[in-house]
């Protein structure tokens, strides 16, 4: 399924609040928790982590992962976790009122 424009962005926070990890870590929970309908492909992953530390929303930093492979961690930032919340209280709204326009019987004319 494709995301909508600006939802990989909040995903990658969504998922950095639980701790560091890397980005195959994000890629997994986001997958796992939304029951593999939305994949992420490295090709769109690794540039939103850079956008968003160019944002300073994240930041990164080397270390080892459980493989003891060499990996870039990636941490939410004071600002990312505000910028996470604003994001999410809008798509909240918007996500509430399209569920309700989809729940409506519609008027016949």
């Amino acid at each position: 399924m494709d995301l909508p424009q600006g939802t990989l962005a909040i995903l990658i926070l969504k998922a950095l609040l639980a701790g560091p990890t890397h980005g195959y870590g994000i890629a997994r929970w986001v997958e796992d928790t939304a029951g593999d309908i939305v994949r992420i492909e490295e090709g769109s992953l690794y540039p939103a982590l850079r956008r968003l530390e160019d944002k300073a929303l994240v930041r990164s930093s080397w270390g080892l992962s459980q493989n003891k492979r060499r990996a870039r961690f990636y941490t939410i930032t004071a600002a990312g976790r505000k910028h996470l919340r604003d994001e999410v209280d809008g798509w909240l709204r918007y996500t509430n009122a399209i569920a309700q326009v989809l729940r409506a019987a519609p008027a016949m004319a």
